[in-house]
């Protein structure tokens, strides 16, 4: 499957908001909840519009990963850029449908050609230490793990998240 990254933009918001409605729970069985008023839609149509700014203040960048025909398979960002030490945090998220099929790698792989243009260094991810898929996208793309030690609470269960670095 041919994939592409688009920027996000106010367009999106109606195709955005039924992804994230329909990924919803399958989402929230690996990452803390978003809680109920994300999922409002004027709630919802507030924090794109945030996004929106973020980006165009140029302290994070959204994009969309999009088939051939314009469908939304998920998102991947870069967010809180620093300018100064040139690095962002990496995200993503696929839905549930198209999970398993090499989307998630290959859009990494695309975002992290878009670094130069957007003058960061250094990327950093972090993922739960039960996600091996994304451990596995996270090492086949270049990134190094950290010896950094952070627990988050998901589901009142304890997690233990891991840490990793790209460098250009």
């Amino acid at each position: 499957m041919n994939i592409q990254l688009m920027s996000c933009t106010a367009k999106d918001i109606e195709a955005l908001y039924a992804f994230e409605i329909e990924n919803r729970l399958y989402f929230e069985q690996s990452i803390p909840s978003r809680g109920d008023a994300y999922y409002l839609p004027e709630t919802f149509k507030e924090r794109h519009a945030a996004l929106l700014q973020e980006q165009q203040d140029g302290s994070s960048f959204f994009y969309l990963i999009k088939d051939e025909v314009g469908t939304i398979l998920g998102r991947i960002n870069l967010v809180d850029r620093n300018q100064i030490e040139k690095t962002a945090q990496l995200g993503y998220r696929i839905g549930q449908i198209h999970a398993g099929k090499g989307i998630a790698k290959e859009a990494v792989r695309l975002l992290l050609e878009q670094c130069r243009e957007h003058d960061i260094d250094e990327v950093q991810a972090k993922t739960t230490d039960a996600n091996i898929a994304s451990q596995k996208i996270l090492a086949h793309n270049g990134f190094e793990p950290i010896d950094k030690k952070e627990e988050a609470v998901l589901d009142g269960q304890r997690i233990q998240l891991m840490h990793y670095s790209w460098r250009r």
